[in-house]
């Protein structure tokens, strides 16, 4: 069995291997995830059996615990954007808000929107909106385009079911209900710092908005939009139920332990909340069809496909990683640093930047975080929430040209690269670390 610093050696070599390979080579990262699991565990002297035993145990625990949430999820965020319901959303916050303020409206909206709709998609979906705003109010595509990218990005960061926090979720065994809830708090200072950031300094630099359809006409496309109640519906009722699963399951038992405590533990599990959400959002949809039915929900799993297969790839990985001793040794060398909710932030924030991927990013360092968290102390309920959000908040930092969803701002937003660097690059790496102090101090109010 390999011992010393040969095993750090070993860590090392698997985390630039990940990166090379889906950088550089762009191969797939559930191959690379997998290979790296499978080199770890026989550059550390684990027996051929056993690594096959945690290849696909740590592969099938992970999809177990979080496969229904992701697929789920997506499905939501489908049917969302097909019917309209997303605009409808916007819309009301829109009259709330006033054109006036248009930048503070669609920031509200992306930070709303975003919770069941992937930020690339919740980008394309909101940007002829975000566009027909910026003709109307004279403000700057920069502004309005990290007005809208940033709260989506946090969100797409931190909160499940997107596909980064709740594979991190499901690697580490975190309660999603208060990954949710402490997310979403942690959340809103990065939205109005990130707001504040695209109000002085990307409006340095002009962008026209991109020529197209007036907010009018985006509406009356739809012919009529969903009522705002029932848009919210299936997002606002998963939380909730979700959220009094985790209250329901605290060691107080306030809501006893009879039948209303299971029929709620039962409603508040996440992949039961997000299949109920699935079926509340189909009474947005005028008119069942086949389509409806079979393709929308055929599309939002092929969606989800890729992200299941690195979700496994990630679980097998990092249980690779616990079985082999580099988790020992890790804990034993990282204890005398106390670096504690630091570690997975630059973790997460060094692939990121390397690779592109927020949910690689997050995947990869929840694999790394499994066998050391014992020894750092974050082994709790708590501490395990408060490092996934720590790893979400890394992966904001920092996106570039290696991120597809720095493409689609830029071409939606009618952004030259230079531009895009300058006023949407930048404003990643205050996002992240904005929201990671929010965390901090979280953690230290909370205790872990």
């Amino acid at each position: 069995m390999t011992e010393g610093s040969s095993l750090l050696i070993i860590l090392v070599s698997s985390v630039l291997f990940i990166v090379l390979l889906t950088s550089r080579l762009r191969v797939h990262p559930f191959l690379v995830l997998l290979l790296a699991a499978i080199g770890v565990g026989l550059s550390t002297g684990l027996p051929m059996p056993e690594i096959i035993l945690a290849l696909k145990g740590g592969f099938g625990n992970t999809l177990g615990g979080i496969g229904i949430v992701i697929i789920a999820g997506t499905i939501i965020g489908v049917i969302l954007e097909k019917t309209g319901a997303s605009l409808s959303m916007a819309s009301l916050i829109l009259r709330f808000a006033g054109k006036e303020r248009s930048p503070l409206a669609i920031s509200i909206a992306g930070y709303i929107v975003g919770i069941p709709i992937f930020c690339d998609s919740g980008f394309v979906v909101l940007s002829p909106l975000n566009n027909a705003l910026s003709r109307l109010s004279k403000i700057s595509m920069t502004v309005m385009a990290f007005a809208l990218a940033g709260p989506l990005y946090i969100i797409h960061c931190l909160i499940p079911p997107h596909p980064g926090p709740t594979a991190a979720a499901g690697v580490l065994g975190g309660d999603l209900g208060m990954i949710i809830f402490w997310g979403i708090i942690a959340g809103i200072p990065a939205v109005f710092a990130g707001l504040y950031w695209a109000l002085k300094f990307a409006s340095r630099y002009y962008a026209e908005p991109l020529s197209g359809e007036s907010f009018q006409d985006i509406v009356s496309r739809f012919k009529t939009l969903p009522s705002p109640l029932l848009s919210f519906a299936p997002i606002v009722v998963p939380i909730i139920l979700i959220g009094m699963g985790s209250f329901a399951g605290l060691d107080t038992r306030p809501f006893g332990s009879g039948d209303f405590f299971e029929a709620v533990i039962f409603a508040g599990d996440p992949g039961i909340a997000l299949l109920m959400g699935v079926f509340i959002s189909l009474a947005l949809v005028k008119k069942w069809s086949s389509e409806v039915l079979g393709e929308w929900t055929g599309e939002a799993i092929k969606s989800a496909g890729p992200i299941l297969a690195i979700t496994g790839a990630g679980g097998a990985f990092g249980f690779m990683l616990r079985v082999s001793p580099i988790g020992n040794y890790l804990g034993e060398t990282l204890l005398v640093w106390e670096v504690g909710l630091l570690l997975p932030f630059i973790l997460a924030a060094a692939l990121k930047t390397a690779q592109g991927s927020s949910t690689v990013s997050v995947i990869t360092t929840s694999s790394l975080m499994v066998p050391i968290l014992p020894q750092i102390g974050l082994d709790t309920p708590m501490g395990i929430v408060f490092v996934i959000l720590s790893m979400g908040a890394g992966s904001m930092v920092i996106s570039h040209a290696n991120d597809s969803y720095f493409w689609v701002v830029a071409k939606f937003s009618n952004l030259d690269v230079g531009t895009a660097y300058k006023t949407y690059s930048t404003g990643t790496f205050i996002l992240g670390t904005v929201t990671m102090i929010v965390i901090y101090l979280l953690s230290l109010l909370v205790g872990l």
